[in-house]
């Protein structure tokens, strides 16, 4: 018999050391760890050491992004621990999906304007799809559940459409669809109220804030929306900080459109509205500081301006300004003279517009897009587009002979010679559907390309049509009206891209082309904005079921739990459409006021007989005749 071979339990022994001093353990894996370290070579060390520096950059640039899939993940814990759940971006587990037959509770609203199935225009792989339009209000959260598209045409068997509550009146419709829009504007407040207040843009993902110029432009460019939509605890908010804080005496360079349209607009039109003082004495301030950008050789205004320190002058790249935003800056300073007494600033844009009415290149009353501040003239000639960088020329074109009470007709002789320019060689129809777009003309060469921002002209024809120019024009503005739905309808997550290319040869099998890098949605007001003026002119109440399915893509795809809404990057991909973490001033100023006007039957909320909006949204009163001439 052999003994017991006493080594065996040496490794027991060293075991029970080992396991029962957890810290010595741990200071023994982390001397072994150096030991091997060391014994990498230099060349080994240096790689490890990149792809950690690497993989750290990734994260931070990937921030915004886990923030917003972090606030999501909150949002699902929340109710799973019975705490008050925000409103979602993204479905929530358990809601009614599209695929699911189970209705959800609470009252239906009608959606006539989808168009079934195969009927419906757009790319094959969509017709199918079906179309989230269960609209259902619980509590202050509207919340857009699935059903398959019903059939109906806007204005058909509007008493049999499928889905038509009979409980509901087309009032009670009409003060639903109006909270809504109050609540998305109370639900954006709230998150620039508390993550970016006084500021100019609210970052609702990363719950911060990003500065433009440093003047609280967010603020500025709702105050009007709150006072329509009948806010006033917000307003009064608003109205203290501007009194208290908002100061024009900064060393900051702004620029002078952008400045024009949102901040001198915004305060002249709140003037209007509330009749408070205050702020028309801010806005003299404000127009007076942009004076100094008029001082060229030329006359025609420099993009920038130095508000502090009362100098101008163009970007550093080029000594151009963009002609949409030299030609729309009229409303505001023409308005702004008559309510000083100051002709100043009604001459200083009288004289830009007076060359430009007057100045070689255009085609058929078509404009370049770019103008030099050193001789005047257009620069870049040849190429001829209703998108960025002229698309106000044309608006502020009929908006100022409506303004001056219909005298200076040579506003409306170049309105109604670029409206022909239009159609003769910017307008043509897309394939299969035929659906009429606004392309682009380069040095002859046509594009089938359409800017979001183009679909200001639907209402912009409109208007002119009810200020009795002629009927062809609103004819226009219906098929134009319908092509800019349609870029809404035929995305994924319902919502337009900034830019579409339209088929236009025959055996195309989709009418609308989005490149990747144009798949993007900035929360902009234009198709809304032209919405509003059809339902207006029309009553036809497609307009207003249209405007409907965009404010719920907005809050399905858009709508930060936190507080904001942000632009995303993607309509195409309803599952992540990417967002870019910015909520820009004009979605409050613009989309959302547009909206509310839309689905308001009250003519006197905004009586289009006696004010003219300005390009951000801002009402402006038409001028009323001299007594003279009302005798």
């Amino acid at each position: 018999m052999h003994p017991p071979a006493r080594k065996d339990y040496v490794s027991v022994t060293f075991g029970e050391q080992s396991g029962g001093k957890y810290n010595n353990g741990k200071q023994w894996r982390r001397q072994s760890c150096w030991r091997k370290w060391k014994q990498l070579s230099r060349l080994q060390r240096s790689i490890v050491l990149f792809s950690l520096v690497l993989l750290l950059l990734f994260g931070m640039s990937s921030y915004p992004t886990l923030q917003y899939q972090m606030c999501m993940a909150e949002t699902e814990l929340g109710g799973a621990a019975g705490l008050p759940v925000p409103p979602r971006v993204l479905p929530e587990p358990g809601k009614v999906q599209p695929d699911t037959p189970e209705r959800p509770e609470g009252p239906e609203l009608p959606s006539p304007g989808l168009k079934k199935g195969p009927h419906r225009r757009g790319p094959p792989v969509l017709q199918g799809r079906q179309q989230k339009r269960w609209n259902t209000w619980r509590g202050a959260v509207l919340v857009v559940e699935g059903r398959p598209s019903d059939g109906t045409k806007a204005g058909d068997n509007k008493e049999d459409s499928p889905g038509q509550p009979p409980e509901m009146s087309p009032k009670e419709i009409e003060a639903l669809r109006l909270e809504a829009v109050r609540d998305s504007f109370r639900h954006a407040w709230r998150g620039y109220k508390e993550f970016a207040w006084g500021h100019d843009e609210l970052r609702p993902i990363s719950k911060s804030y990003g500065e433009w110029f440093g003047l609280g432009l967010t603020l500025i460019d709702a105050l009007d929306t709150m006072w329509i939509l009948g806010l006033r605890d917000e307003f009064a908010e608003a109205r203290a900080w501007v009194n208290s804080e908002l100061s024009f005496n900064k060393n900051v360079d702004v620029n002078l459109f952008e400045t024009t349209i949102r901040i001198l607009g915004g305060l002249l039109s709140t003037y209007h509205l509330s009749g408070d003082q205050m702020f028309l004495e801010k806005a003299k301030d404000i127009g007076s500081r942009l004076m100094p950008a008029f001082k060229t050789p030329s006359k025609i205004p420099y993009s920038d301006v130095n508000i502090g320190k009362g100098t101008a002058h163009p970007p550093r790249w080029t000594s151009d300004s963009t002609v949409a935003e030299v030609t729309t800056i009229q409303l505001e300073f023409r308005e702004l003279s008559r309510l000083t007494q100051d002709p100043q600033y009604q001459d200083a844009v009288g004289e830009v517009a007076r060359q430009v009415h007057q100045l070689e290149g255009k085609q058929d009353g078509l404009v370049p897009m770019f103008i030099n501040t050193n001789s005047g003239q257009f620069t870049h000639q040849g190429v001829f587009t209703l998108g960025a960088r002229a698309d106000s020329y044309y608006e502020y074109l009929l908006k100022q002979w409506i303004q001056g009470g219909k005298k200076e007709t040579q506003f409306l002789e170049d309105y109604l010679q670029a409206i022909e320019g239009v159609k003769k060689n910017l307008l043509q129809k897309s394939s299969p559907s035929g659906l009429s777009f606004v392309g682009e003309l380069s040095h002859g060469q046509f594009s089938p390309k359409m800017d979001h921002l183009v679909c200001f002209l639907p209402g912009t024809l409109a208007l002119g049509a009810h200020h009795g120019l002629p009927d062809d024009h609103m004819e226009l503005a219906r098929k134009l009206m319908e092509t800019c739905y349609q870029m809404y309808a035929q995305m994924e997550t319902g919502l337009s891209p900034e830019i579409v290319h339209f088929n236009t040869y025959e055996g195309s099998i989709r009418d609308v082309e989005v490149k990747p890098a144009d798949r993007h949605n900035l929360l902009r007001p234009e198709t809304v904005e032209s919405l509003f003026y059809m339902y207006r002119f029309t009553k036809d109440t497609k307009y207003r079921d249209w405007g409907w399915e965009i404010l719920q893509s907005f809050n399905k795809y858009t709508k930060v739990p936190t507080g904001g809404y942000t632009s995303i990057s993607n309509v195409r991909d309803p599952n992540y459409p990417s967002p870019r973490d910015k909520m820009e001033s004009f979605f409050l100023g613009e989309t959302l006021k547009y909206m509310f006007l839309l689905f308001s039957d009250d003519p006197e909320l905004v009586d289009l007989d006696r004010v003219v909006f300005n390009t951000e949204a801002h009402p402006l009163p038409i001028w009323p005749p001299a007594p003279q001439e009302g005798n």
